[in-house]
């Protein structure tokens, strides 16, 4: 390589966060890829990332999207990957909502997804839960192509967020863009907020 004057690029530490705990009780895969829905609330998705900081340290993000409009129902950061984590995503979207019940929530096997606290979570909130194959992001690529989308836009090719209140501001401040302003082509090019509201819209007009 020094002959050619190449030299290797060093890639930013990989952080793990989907951790498998091989005691938990099996769950089916209930999307089987498919990660589209035809009413908002039916079928959710939801996966951890991390965060870089200065020095070294991260923050965790776990979200929850509704595969109907892509919208971000709920969110939490916090510095560990506690189950507490994923499971204030989820009341966060439940408190959107409204309501849970009746809804798929979909995730890839990591122990917090598969605690008994989360079940009893979910089972409390009326939510089935869905779990691809262990070792498969193609399982739940739509969450991992989500949050590269987030740290790509939010990072702007900086190696962190520099200190922990800079990262909270940062990716707030993008969720909350995303659901008001970001345009999908499965949308019809329209923001998450605007596709449900004509959703919702059509639907009241039908009924009158």
């Amino acid at each position: 390589m020094r002959t050619f004057s190449i030299t290797g690029i060093r890639l930013r530490r990989r952080v793990r966060t989907t951790v498998p705990d091989p005691a938990t009780s099996p769950v089916p895969d209930l999307f089987e890829r498919d990660f589209t829905a035809t009413e908002p609330g039916r079928k959710l998705m939801g996966d951890i990332t991390y965060l870089p900081l200065a020095g070294g340290e991260f923050l965790y993000l776990a979200t929850v999207l509704d595969c109907f409009s892509r919208n971000v129902m709920g969110w939490s950061i916090a510095d560990h990957m506690r189950t507490s984590l994923v499971s204030d995503a989820l009341r966060m979207a439940a408190a959107t909502r409204g309501s849970l019940d009746g809804a798929v929530f979909h995730s890839d096997h990591g122990a917090q997804y598969g605690s008994r606290a989360y079940a009893d979570l979910c089972d409390q909130l009326g939510v089935t839960r869905s779990m691809g194959a262990i070792g498969t992001s193609a399982d739940n690529a739509a969450c991992e192509s989500f949050h590269a989308s987030l740290k790509r836009e939010t990072l702007q090719g900086a190696h962190d967020f520099g200190d922990a209140g800079t990262c909270r501001r940062t990716v707030f401040a993008w969720l909350t863009r995303y659901n008001t302003r970001r345009r999908h082509s499965a949308n019809g090019y329209l923001s998450p907020n605007e596709y449900e509201h004509r959703h919702h819209t059509a639907k009241l007009t039908l009924a009158a």
